[in-house]
Parts: C-alpha cells; sequence; structure tokens
C-alpha cells in the first residue's frame, strides 16, 4: 500500500468488516466442498480452488468499486496465485491497482472492503495499493516484487492496467537480467545454505529447500529474461509432485505449512496413495534431485551468457591466459574436449560407436574439475540405449569408471548429471533400488546413493594407503549397495556386489575381495566400539573374517570413507584410534606374531594405575576430571583437526555391586551428557580389584561439574543416602512435561553369541535418553550379573553399547540365563 493510502486508512475496517459475511457467505462453503471433493486433487484442484477465489474476489471489487464510484482500478494477482496455483492453506498475493486519480480516502476505503473479508476468514494475505509506476518502482527497488510481478494476472477491474503492469514488468525484468540474474542466484545460494538440500532431509521443507519449489520459480523467472532456460525434461511433473505434496500436507494438518515433519508423513502419504512414509520421501527426493539439477544446468548456462556478454573475446582470452578466439576447445581425452568451461563431445566423436565413451567423458570431467555438458550426456545416453555396454566391461570401461570414483569432489556433480539423465542406471541395472533412498538414521547426512558416492570421495583420499585402489573405490561405491533389498544389507549386498565386479570386468580373486569388503564394512568399526580388545576371541574373529592382511587395509581404508561420508557423529579421532588399534593386534594375529606382544602396550596407563592403587588404599572412589582436545594418536587416522571432546573422566572404585549404575546416576544428574566409555577391571598389587571407569562426557548446558562434588555424590549413592532413581524419575516427569515426544524406535538388547570365551556380551540398542546408561546398570545389577568390562559409545541420538557380564563365580552366562538377561534390560528400558 502507498504512503498516500496507508495515512489515510485510518480504522475504516468497519466497513469491510460489516460486509465481509455478505460477501463471503458463499465462498467459504463452496471452498470447503471443493477441498472435500476427493474426485478433484491436484493441478485441478489447484486451478478450480483459484477459479473460484478469483470469482469471489472480483465480485468484491466490482461491488464496493461501483458503490463507491471509482473507476481507474484494477485487482491483480501476483506469485502463485497469480500462477493460477492455489494450495488450500496459500496465501493470497494481491495488487489494488489504481491510476493515481482516485480520492486517497475513497482508495483506502475500498482497499479495506477487500482485505478484510479475507482476513475474516482466516485466510494469510499479502497486499499492497499501488499504481503501475509505483509498482515498477517498488520492482525495481526489491527483487522479490519483481519476480512476484512476472506472474501477475488480472482479476477484475480496469484491463488496461493489469496489462500495462504486466508487459512493462517482463519488459524491465529483461533489461535489468544481466544485473538481476546473479543477484536472484545469490538468494537461491544462500537460501539453500540455510534450508539445506531437499532431497537429503528427514523433514525437508518443501518450499525454501534447495530443489523445492521456490527454485522451481526461480527457472520460470530466468526463462522469462530469454538468457537462458532450464532442462525441460521432467521438470514440471516435478513441480506438480511437490505441489500436491504441499497440498496433502495443508489438508492433512490444517496448517499453512510447507515442512514435510516425520509424524505427518504417514498421512501425507496415505492422502497421497503412496505406500508408506518412504515411498513418499523417496518421490520427493526424486523430485528436488530433478530440480536442483536443472536450476544447476541453467545456473551454470547464466554465467556462460553473462560473462560472454561481460568480456569481448580477445579480452576474454587475455584475462584467462589464452590467446585464441571464442569457442576454442582444449582436448581433455579421446573423442573429449573442453569448450567454455565445460566437457563436451569432440566434433569427431562417435558415441553410437563407442559405448564407453560416455565413461570417459564423465572422467575427463570430474579429473579436470569440469561440468559435463547436457548435451554430451543426452547423446551418450541415447547411444547406449541402443548399443550398451558388453558384459563383463572391456579393460578401458572399468579403467574409466575407476578414474571417475577416484577424482575426489569433483565426482559428485559428474555422478549427478549422468544420473539425472538416466546413465548411471543403464550402465549399473543394481543402482536403482538404492536411487534417493532414505536413511532415517540422524547420523546419516545423505540418501543411499548418494552416500555411495560420499563413499567413494573419501576413499579417494585414501588411495596412497592401499595397494589397490581400484578394489577400494569400486567397494567403496557398493558397500551398501544392499540396502534396496529385505534382510541384513551387508548380506544382500555381499550377493550384489559379487555378480556386478563380475560385471564390471574384475577376475574371481578381485569379485571375492569386493565381496569381502562389502560384506564386512562395518566389521571393524563395530567391534572397536563394542567389544573388548584385550579378548583373543575378538581378533580372531576379525581375523577370519578379514582372511588376508591385504583385505584388512582395505577394509580398514574403507571404514574411514564410510564413517567420514556417514556424517559427523559417526567418526572422531577416537574411533579412529579404536579401529587403528584393532586393526594392528589383526595383522598382528594374521602375521603370525604372539598374542603377548600385541597385548603388552594396551595395560592401564600411568595415571589408570595411580587413580587404581590411591582407591585401592583408601577403599573409596577416587576420580580425574579434565577438559582437553583431543588430538588423534599416532597410529589414528588422520581426521580435519582435533576433536573436542568436552569432559575427560576417570573414575576408580574398589570393586563392589552397583558401582557402574551409581556413576552413570550421578553422571546424569550432573546432566553430563556420555558421549563414550569404558569399564575395566584391574588388580592393584596388595590391594584388590578395583573399577575403572573412563568417561567422555559433555555438559548439556550450564558450566562442568567440580571434581568434589561428583566424587561426594558417588559416595552417597553407593551407601544408599542419594535416591537417583528417585531423582532422575522426578526430572524425567518435569522435562516430558516441556517437552514434545521423541518417535524413536523402541530399544532392542541382544545376546552377542560366539563374541568372547570368558563372558557373555550383550549388546543394546537404545534412543540415547536421560539416564539411560543407569537404567541398564541397574537391570544388570538386579539380575545379578557382574560387568567386567563395557563399552558405551553415542551415534547422534542412538546409544550402541556392550556390556561383557559373568555370573557372580566368573563364569560366562548359560543361553538361557543369557537371553533372560537380555530382556530383563530391555523391559527395563521400555
Amino acid at each position: 500500500m502507498t504512503d498516500s493510502v496507508e495515512d489515510t486508512a485510518g480504522t475504516a475496517a468497519a466497513s469491510g468488516q460489516d460486509e465481509g459475511p455478505a460477501d463471503g457467505s458463499g465462498y467459504p462453503a463452496a471452498r470447503v466442498r471443493l477441498l472435500q471433493d476427493e474426485k478433484t486433487t491436484g493441478p485441478d484442484r489447484r486451478a478450480a480452488l483459484a477459479r473460484l477465489t478469483d470469482e469471489w474476489l472480483a465480485g468484491l471489487l466490482n461491488r464496493h468499486a461501483t458503490a463507491a464510484g471509482l473507476s481507474g482500478t484494477a485487482l491483480v494477482a501476483v506469485g502463485g496465485y497469480g500462477r493460477g496455483e492455489l494450495s488450500p492453506r496459500s496465501d493470497l498475493d494481491l495488487l489494488l491497482l489504481h491510476d493515481g486519480r482516485a480520492d486517497p480516502r475513497a482508495l483506502a476505503a475500498l482497499a479495506d472492503r477487500l482485505w478484510y473479508p479475507v482476513w475474516d476468514l482466516g485466510m494469510d494475505l499479502d497486499h499492497s495499493v499501488r499504481t503501475p509506476a509505483e509498482a515498477r518502482r517498488a520492482a525495481r527497488d526489491d527483487l522479490k516484487v519483481q519476480l512476484g510481478l512476472l506472474d501477475a494476472r488480472h482479476l477484475a477491474g480496469d484491463p488496461e492496467l493489469s496489462t500495462r503492469l504486466r508487459s512493462t514488468a517482463y519488459a524491465d525484468w529483461r533489461e535489468s537480467a544481466p544485473k538481476r540474474l546473479p543477484e536472484l542466484h545469490a538468494l537461491c545460494q544462500e537460501r539453500a545454505e540455510r534450508q539445506g538440500e531437499l532431497q537429503y532431509l528427514l523433514e525437508p521443507d518443501l518450499k525454501e529447500a534447495r530443489g523445492g519449489l521456490r527454485d522451481a520459480t526461480a527457472l520460470r523467472a530466468v526463462a522469462a529474461s530469454w538468457l537462458a532456460d532450464a532442462p525441460r525434461g521432467g521438470l514440471e511433473a516435478a513441480r506438480t509432485l511437490l505441489l500436491d505434496t504441499r497440498d496433502a500436507l495443508h489438508l492433512t494438518t490444517g496448517r499453512a505449512t510447507d515442512r514435510l515433519s516425520l509424524q505427518e508423513q504417514d498421512q501425507v502419504a496415505a492422502a497421497l496413495g503412496v505406500l508408506d512414509a518412504d515411498a513418499l520421501l523417496r518421490q520427493t527426493y526424486e523430485a528436488a534431485r530433478t530440480i536442483s539439477y536443472a536450476a544447476d544446468v541453467t545456473w551454470r548456462e547464466v554465467g556462460r551468457v553473462l560473462r560472454a556478454r561481460a568480456v569481448k573475446p580477445v579480452l576474454r582470452g587475455l584475462l584467462t591466459g589464452r590467446t585464441a578466439a571464442k569457442g576454442e576447445r582444449s582436448p581433455l581425452a579421446e573423442g573429449v574436449v573442453e569448450l567454455d568451461g565445460e566437457a563436451v563431445l569432440a566434433r569427431t566423436a562417435r558415441p553410437e560407436r563407442d559405448p564407453v565413451l560416455v565413461l570417459r567423458a564423465a572422467a575427463a570431467a570430474a579429473q579436470a574439475g569440469l561440468p559435463l555438458a547436457t548435451a554430451a550426456i543426452r547423446r551418450c545416453a541415447s547411444a547406449l540405449a541402443t548399443r550398451p555396454l558388453p558384459e563383463p566391461w572391456p579393460a578401458e570401461a572399468l579403467e574409466q569408471l575407476v578414474t571417475l570414483l577416484g577424482a575426489g569432489a569433483p565426482t559428485v556433480p559428474v555422478w549427478e548429471a549422468l544420473e539425472a539423465e538416466g546413465v548411471i542406471p543403464r550402465l549399473l541395472p543394481d543402482w536403482e533400488r538404492v536411487r534417493c533412498r532414505p536413511q532415517r538414521n540422524p547420523v546419516h547426512t545423505w540418501t543411499v546413493d548418494r552416500h555411495l558416492v560420499e563413499t567413494a570421495v573419501r576413499a579417494a583420499a585414501l588411495t596412497r594407503r592401499v595397494h589397490r585402489p581400484d578394489l577400494l573405490l569400486v567397494a567403496a561405491l557398493l558397500h551398501d549397495i544392499g540396502k534396496g533389498w529385505p534382510g541384513d544389507h551387508s548380506v544382500a549386498g555381499e550377493t550384489i556386489a559379487r555378480d556386478m565386479a563380475a560385471r564390471l570386468g574384475f577376475d574371481a580373486r578381485d569379485t571375492a575381495v569386493i565381496a569381502t569388503l562389502v560384506r564386512h564394512h562395518l566389521l571393524l568399526v563395530e567391534t572397536a566400539t563394542r567389544r573388548d580388545l584385550d579378548d583373543p576371541e575378538t581378533v580372531g574373529a576379525v581375523a577370519d573374517a578379514v582372511g588376508t592382511t591385504r583385505t584388512l587395509e582395505l577394509l580398514h581404508a574403507l571404514t574411514e570413507a564410510d564413517a567420514l561420508a556417514t556424517g559427523p557423529a559417526a567418526w572422531s579421532a577416537w574411533r579412529g584410534g579404536l579401529v587403528a588399534d584393532l586393526v594392528k593386534r589383526v595383522a598382528a594375529r594374521l602375521a603370525g606374531e604372539p598374542e603377548a606382544e600385541q597385548r603388552g602396550a594396551d595395560g592401564p596407563t600411568a595415571e589408570q594405575e595411580r587413580l587404581a592403587m590411591e582407591a585401592g588404599r583408601t577403599g573409596g572412589p577416587v576420580l580425574a576430571l579434565r577438559t582437553r582436545a583431543e588430538a588423534p594418536a599416532e597410529d589414528a587416522p588422520e581426521t580435519d583437526g582435533p576433536e573436542p571432546v568436552g569432559v575427560e573422566l576417570l573414575i576408580a572404585v574398589p570393586d563392589q555391586p552397583g558401582v557402574l549404575p551409581a556413576a552413570a546416576g550421578v553422571l546424569a544428574l550432573h546432566r553430563l551428557a556420555v558421549r563414550a566409555a569404558d569399564l575395566q577391571l584391574l588388580d592393584p598389587i596388595g590391594d584388590g580389584p578395583v573399577l575403572l571407569l573412563s568417561w567422555r562426557v559433555a555438559a548439556e548446558y550450564g558450566s562442568l561439574p567440580e571434581a568434589d562434588r561428583l566424587r561426594a555424590d558417588l559416595v552417597r549413592a553407593l551407601d544408599g543416602s542419594l535416591d537417583i532413581p528417585g531423582r532422575l524419575a522426578e526430572r524425567e516427569r518435569a522435562y516430558a512435561r516441556r517437552v514434545r515426544t521423541v518417535h524413536a524406535p523402541p530399544p532392542r538388547v541382544t545376546v552377542a553369541t560366539g563374541s568372547s570365551r570368558t563372558a557373555t556380551v550383550i549388546e543394546v540398542r537404545a534412543h540415547d535418553a536421560h539416564g539411560l546408561l543407569h537404567r541398564i546398570g541397574r537391570a544388570l545389577e538386579t539380575a545379578r550379573v557382574a560387568v567386567r568390562s563395557a563399552h558405551i559409545s553415542t551415534l547422534g541420538a542412538d546409544a550402541v553399547d556392550a556390556f561383557y557380564v559373568t555370573s557372580t563365580d566368573g563364569a560366562p552366562l548359560t543361553d538361557a540365563a543369557a537371553h533372560e538377561v537380555a530382556s530383563a534390560v530391555e523391559a527395563a528400558l521400555r
């Protein structure tokens, strides 16, 4: 609304409110009937809702403008409403145009009679009152206004005003596009950094995230500039799917929301007739991926056009260090050249006669850090449809695939371009099952397919550590390929990887190695963080599974690459050190070295021995508490830098019942979250056995507690004067009143048979809730078992803990007793 109108609008709302119910009485009922009509859905419903709203608003303007004797006005829809697309809870973007001759008070009263009936119906409204010249100035000052005017649509009043506005809006946009398009691109990038990529989010914003509806609208604006256009294949279908999903979300929640929250996904899927929430996310990701790819191609073309316009050919050559004329082609590989910052096919290239060309072009583009031209991909894709690669692949094809995977980060955009144009499923048919497949674990950053590519990217940085980089890179690409199949994905993946490796051209020996790597890609990290490495059975089981030192070397690198590609919670210097320690022990076992030589350096540290001896001498708990940033151990894999681990806490206590639940309960009372922990039994000379608990904890909020307070509370917890269960239950009740319910799968407690000869291993997987370790410890105490060692780790919101327990006489539990203990712990956690 212009300043002159705003100044005189005053409280003229009453007149609009008096007539609002009469004006809108038919519209609300008709709107409800339309939204409840199950036969009208999707684009038809959005268009019908827009038409219904058009008629209502046109009636309002015509009636009130006539009554007030006003002429020279027009009502215009802009934005999404201007495109004729109204979702059930969409807001209305309206512009009241006038020729500048009307009395400001009469114009303000007319505006109120238009806006207030909309508000009375509980609808959101974005409104303004302007002359065409004022609208034009506002567009020059505000890019969002200018974009909205590109979708301007006449609703009622003087059509000449609307026509003039629309024609000038397009003319201004095309004239200002060289300046405005970089600004629009920057807005899209800033929004992507803030909202993330829709195709990877578990709770995506359908509108604001990268690949969402905002990006689709931006592509329309680019096309309107006549400077570039987006790839049309599947783009409109992708946009329609996101709009349909948003419609179902609006109807399911009854709110104007664009965020597809976890708790609403099943209902939205049912409303759309989709199998389940995973299928809903998958099709949403596919739509977002189509829009993201179109945006990448379009913005790259915009940049090329703008650079060509901004710099004369000779000057451009000087700026880039080249003296050749525009259009110079630099060879990259056989049949592949660089042209204007892209990898394109050479003029003499014949993809219909050269099925390896697509892989050669992709590898060359990635190695050069260049995008692969869309036209080149489409030519190769068309050729592959009629002349696919023979099976097994020729040696050059496999070599080019390995070269592509070994390029590092530039592999990702090239791979995504191949996938968007349908090339990857033609090359690797099994890829389709993992494509856009969501991973409902907050530790994971990516969908399954992107995670596989990211793992290859991480593995490319580790190829100097292994004797066969090709096996590492291909195993990285295939390690989770079984996630598209029922059952254990490692078991299913082994079979699929064996078949795929043979098709790619690997011989029988290499195929077996790749299959082993896929089958056991979780073995090292799970064993290192959940098993007692001092137990000979642990090292022996890994050695038997791996078989050779060379396979172990590859598996070590794959483990690190997989964890780094999963997300920040999956890898740390601490985990890297544990894995490195396990690998050293297994390598020694495979080399036939005596076990004692490996165990000598793994005893307690000098500080641990000192604490244990003091605890044995004093008969009470002894604590050491300090804050530090953990630097990687000498043999640990390299990371991006020191890992902040918050607090390192060592507790030594003379062996007695209840130590674990007491210590865990005290930490929970002091709001210290346990990130990792180890429990071991030491036997200082002459002082009796001592339990040593090594904790890595972080303060949930506030400052760190003092060691003296922790020790005092631990003493009270051990003698029974501190009611930890009661205190934690009271806090949990208060906490439950303040936060929403956490939707997490139920806890699972199992017996890891065959993991140790000297103890029974109880594995606990659960949501990392407040006081979880205390409840586990109490359940084990109630079951009257002795905890000889424990290995606690937290991955994001999930806790994965392993407890080595024995009966009171120090022997492993019988199978029946072990399963009874597991059931009791699981019941306690539920």
